[in-house]
């Protein structure tokens, strides 16, 4: 089944070098075994961003918890609150359209 992980990062750098920093790792997710789509998104009421990954299914998530790159996400954006969720995905509304179809 499907998993989704909502990461939300509570951050004091400002808007552009937190971009900067989110931009500058963005590549190397796509080489995460099993991650399907990653959504980034900024909550400009309060300024923090969050990434929403699509996972092929639970084991590729859990298999991305323990890499580096998901270990040194609070450092990379001096994170002072983060936020994770996990979902296990029922089923989509359009489910011919991505990030996951079926």
């Amino acid at each position: 089944m499907a998993t989704i992980l909502f990461v939300r990062v509570k951050s004091d750098l400002n808007p552009e070098e937190l971009e900067r920093r989110v931009i500058e790792r963005r590549p190397r997710f796509k080489d995460v075994p099993g991650l399907v789509q990653k959504i980034y998104a900024r909550d400009n009421s309060t300024g923090d961003v969050c990434g929403i990954y699509f996972f092929e299914d639970q084991q590729a998530l859990a298999n991305f918890h323990d890499t580096e790159l998901a270990k040194t996400i609070p450092s990379a954006y001096e994170a002072k609150e983060v936020r994770r969720e996990v979902y296990e995905m029922l089923y989509p509304l359009y489910p011919e359209r991505g990030p996951i179809t079926g």
